[in-house]
């Protein structure tokens, strides 16, 4: 399937940020086109909330929908996911049911923005993932904070310096705020 199945493919119909995601932006075969984006269904065959959401129901996003959360959201709840930017699920479709799909896209654009920085300027080609799970998790006003400090960096530093120095800056961020940027395995 080559179109695309939804207008706002980096944002998940589950609410996860795809925009935001590493795989986003491989370069190479396993690319992924985001949700519903072109292709999609070749990269994920078996995505039962695109297929409940936007197939079945012709909608955008799963808090579009009246039964919102519903069933599919179980394993959310508990807890079960191992993909870190999932945290933000809940928060995002509530952000998008309370305020618009066009003003969340608006921030995660805002967001992107800001991760593309730090892939183009601060990656050292082991940071993607890191910056990525960064740009979902902190807050939007404190990613740009970090940015400002980032670009202010030293010119004469060489690129793992500059890594160095930014990805410090977001962990004592992120620890100051009690987010935390990696998953905690269940006991």
């Amino acid at each position: 399937m080559s179109k695309t199945l939804k207008k706002y493919s980096t944002i998940g119909c589950c609410g996860i940020d795809c925009g935001l995601c590493p795989r986003f932006y491989t370069k190479g075969d396993s690319v992924c086109p985001g949700c519903g984006g072109k292709n999609f269904k070749e990269k994920h065959p078996s995505c039962g909330f695109l297929t409940c959401c936007v197939v079945k129901n012709g909608q955008e996003v799963c808090s579009d929908c009246n039964d919102y959360p519903c069933k599919r959201f179980d394993s959310e709840r508990e807890g079960y996911d191992s993909f870190v930017t999932h945290k933000k699920v809940f928060p995002n479709l509530e952000y998008i049911k309370n305020n618009g799909i066009k003003s969340f896209i608006e921030q995660q654009n805002k967001r992107r923005e800001i991760l593309i920085e730090f892939l183009t300027k601060y990656d050292d080609g082991r940071s993607k993932s890191f910056f990525c799970i960064s740009c979902a998790l902190l807050p939007l006003n404190k990613l740009q904070e970090i940015l400002i400090f980032a670009n202010q960096t030293d010119d004469s530093k060489d690129i793992k310096e500059k890594n160095k120095l930014l990805k410090n800056k977001l962990i004592n961020k992120s620890e100051n705020l009690g987010i935390e940027l990696k998953l905690n395995k269940k006991k």
